[in-house]
């Protein structure tokens, strides 16, 4: 029988993009289950919807956005078993991009609530549980267009060092764009070897 596994999506990303993604784990032995939700949308409702969609299920993978509300979640619900958590251009600490993009009226109308979250915060995994984090290198997205780049490595929407929980288990960098963390064949092999083993390699 397969494992399921809970994916939660990135801002702006339906639920048809984790496709790819949930075909690459099923080749591993898992079966992916997509949670739907409005990025642009409360983001204590998404947060506790995640939690009542996660209940009974012990592996999970969020990108972006969906990664934030993930760590958020699985913190606050210790009684949601976790055995093994990955999260994919994940911007826990906030996100200088999405912090430019939403000083413009048409840039926080298409963020809606979530615009909060991009401002710079800590970020800390509170669980025993592996964490893995994966974050790009290939500056392709949304800073290239708004703001004429970012510092540091960065997948051209959030920067490495954006990601970082502390105590996380593992990072792995790779040679990515935003939006191709979760189309990777690569990532797809990271994932279902980090779920066996709790690391990348």
């Amino acid at each position: 029988m397969k494992r399921e596994v809970i994916i939660a999506p990135g801002l702006w990303m339906p639920a048809a993009a984790m496709a790819l993604l949930g075909a690459r784990l099923a080749g591993y032995g898992y079966q992916a289950q997509v949670f739907a939700y409005s990025g642009r949308g409360a983001y204590e409702e998404s947060l506790e919807a995640l939690a009542r969609f996660a209940r009974g299920q012990t592996l999970f993978v969020g990108h972006s956005l969906g990664g934030v509300l993930m760590l958020e979640m699985l913190n606050r619900h210790p009684e949601i078993a976790a055995d093994a958590v990955v999260l994919l251009g994940a911007p826990v600490r906030g996100c200088l991009a999405g912090r430019r993009f939403g000083q413009g009226g048409f840039g926080r109308w298409l963020m809606g609530a979530c615009c909060p979250l991009w401002e710079e915060r800590a970020a800390r995994w509170t669980r025993g549980t592996p964490l893995g984090v994966v974050a790009g290198t290939l500056p392709l997205g949304l800073a290239r267009t708004f703001g004429g780049g970012l510092p540091g490595p960065n997948d051209g929407v959030v920067c490495v060092e954006e990601t970082t929980v502390e105590g996380m288990s593992a990072r792995a960098l790779v040679r990515q764009g935003h939006s191709m963390l979760v189309l990777s064949r690569r990532v797809g092999a990271m994932i279902a070897a980090f779920f066996a083993a709790g690391r990348f390699e």
